[in-house]
């Protein structure tokens, strides 16, 4: 395979033994096979009526969910190509946070019609730029129709979280989820100028096995999975004033070598108690500033423990710097890094500091701040998959509810967007000249497969549903979906579900561009691995990953492992 001929017949070795290539259509087919094969995957989790996939890695760790971003993530796909549609539900997941499947859904119909017209000797090229346009005008129409919101309008933002958590495990208890989530988001927002700005990571998530998801609950604070340090300390404070502190309270260990030469035992009591003393200094700060709550970052000496524990202040160590600066957001305290500087003024305010129970562990809860920039969400169900399922579903709620605060416009779900801008592409495309327009009326096919695999995960007869479908919005209804529940064609606005605009625009512009990429590959050159002999599995590429034998195991490949005794 490595040996090359020139014009003249003359053979040229270029690539090293054991390297192969791929060329021309054989590689494009193989990639859009692959890419096809990915879509194919999640295509059946697709909707309210989708199902979920059971994942089972090397380790026997089970993961059960219908999040296409988790599944894709979790199976670790090693063909270059299929690869890239990957990378598009991750970039969903973390652009837009929901709408994961439906981008590797489209990106797979894209590439299989395309196909078909590179079958047909229609250049590659030409089918990417005619979906380039496709996807701009799709875009456009979308804008187009899209319903401008009030952005606070809890309501509004209600359905779109519901709408989202549909699909989900949750769905049962997506009105009271939605709720809570509306409610974070907006306690997180800050108002800028031009609208709002969200980051999600101010409101945090935290989840235990036990309960059901009825008992998830929202905390106007934050919910630390620590214990309080001493067990003399007081396990409740009200009207807490809390300080912030981010150096340890112990005695700095000199860097280089001191030698102390002690010669007696009072020299000796001397040393200890000066020890002590600058201890006692240090919590004496503390106490001086008036705080009656310590969170501290690092580590609290014994002795410093037991003269907290005697003033009664309620100390938590060791807490991650995340969970330091969503304090100080939640309770308005100021991080302190040198306890000189610890006045009254630094503390934080909240209305209750307790530890409690939370099944086997204890964990500290801020409650009851004021006006909390900062907030936690702990989430309970049956068991440690489902409470897993659900903290991913409320990821997902939680992100679409950001984008519509941060963008407030909304379209209607259920396939009608797709539909409805399939409908008017194929009308654009008559006005195209050359092949692209071939190329448009692919992209509208492709648009077209949402409500097809909507309908056919629901049990529906696809044909009949999208006929159906088209006509009803040809008479005028443009937010005609397909209710998945009901196994109906209706009007979306009856059946409250919506979704972000931002969603449906990440979904076709992440779609289309990998699509494209993946068509204008025409040679696929794998080079082997030093030590002669091609990768495992190289005759159809899946040894490129480099982890033969590895199965799931994230990011040990480099690490020279041997294969777990799978």
């Amino acid at each position: 395979m490595s040996i090359q001929s020139s014009s003249g017949g003359i053979p040229v070795v270029i690539l090293k033994d054991g390297a192969q290539q791929t060329k021309g259509r054989d590689a494009q087919k193989n990639n859009i096979a692959a890419a096809k094969l990915i879509a194919e995957i999640v295509h059946s989790s697709l909707g309210p009526r989708g199902m979920d996939k059971m994942l089972v890695d090397s380790l026997g760790d089970v993961t059960i969910t219908n999040d296409g971003a988790t599944i894709l993530k979790e199976i670790d796909v090693q063909h270059p190509a299929a690869k890239m549609l990957v990378e598009i539900s991750k970039a969903t997941d973390n652009e837009v946070g929901d709408g994961t499947t439906s981008a590797v859904v489209l990106a797979g119909a894209l590439l299989e019609n395309a196909e078909s017209l590179i079958l047909q000797d229609v250049h590659p090229t030409i089918v990417v730029d005619g979906y380039r346009k496709a996807a701009q005008k799709a875009v456009e129409l979308l804008e187009k129709i899209a319903d401008k919101v009030t952005a606070t309008d809890k309501a509004v933002l209600e359905r779109i979280a519901r709408t989202s958590m549909q699909t989900k495990l949750v769905r049962r208890d997506s009105a009271n989820l939605a709720e809570m989530i509306v409610k974070s988001v907006i306690a997180v927002a800050e108002k800028k100028d031009d609208g709002y700005l969200i980051d999600i990571d101010d409101i945090k998530v935290e989840k235990k096995a036990g309960g059901s998801i009825k008992d998830c609950t929202i905390t106007q604070g934050i919910i630390l999975d620590k214990e309080v340090v001493h067990s003399g300390m007081p396990k409740k404070i009200d009207h807490a004033k809390i300080a912030l502190v981010n150096s340890a309270l112990e005695i700095d260990k000199t860097e280089f070598d001191a030698k102390i030469n002690i010669t007696n035992p009072q020299q000796m009591k001397s040393f200890l108690d000066e020890e002590q003393r600058m201890v006692k200094n240090m919590v004496d700060k503390v106490i001086a500033s008036g705080a009656n709550v310590l969170f501290c970052q690092k580590g609290i000496d014994d002795m410093a423990q037991h003269y907290l524990a005697k003033a009664g202040i309620l100390t938590v160590r060791r807490i991650k710097e995340s969970d330091m600066t969503k304090l100080a957001k939640a309770t308005g305290a100021r991080m302190i890094s040198n306890l000189d500087d610890l006045f009254e003024k630094d503390l934080g305010a909240a209305q209750l500091v307790e530890e409690r129970k939370v099944e086997t562990d204890k964990w500290v809860f801020v409650e009851g701040c004021k006006h909390p920039k900062a907030v936690s969400l702990l989430l309970r169900g049956g068991s440690q998959r489902v409470v897993d399922e659900v903290e991913r579903s409320v990821h997902d709620a939680l992100m679409v509810v950001k984008d519509v605060m941060e963008k407030p416009f909304i379209v209607a779900g259920g396939g009608a967007p797709e539909t409805y801008a399939a409908t008017k592409l194929r009308e654009w495309a008559k006005t195209l000249e050359g092949r692209e327009q071939l190329a448009v009326e692919k992209f509208a096919d492709s648009l077209e497969v949402i409500p097809i695999t909507l309908a056919e995960n629901a049990g529906m007869d696809p044909i009949d549903t999208l006929a159906s479908l088209r006509s009803k919005q040809i008479h005028g209804n443009k937010w005609t979906g397909i209710d998945v529940m009901k196994g109906v064609v209706a009007s979306m606005h009856s059946t409250d579900i919506f979704e972000p605009l931002s969603v449906k625009i990440q979904i076709i512009t992440c779609a289309t561009e990998a699509a494209s990429m993946i068509l204008r590959i025409d040679d696929v050159i794998a080079t082997a691995k030093s030590g002669g002999g091609p990768p495992p599995g190289a005759e159809g590429m899946e040894g490129m990953g480099g982890m033969g034998g590895m199965g799931g195991m994230g990011g040990m490949g480099g690490m020279g492992m041997p294969p777990m005794g799978m």
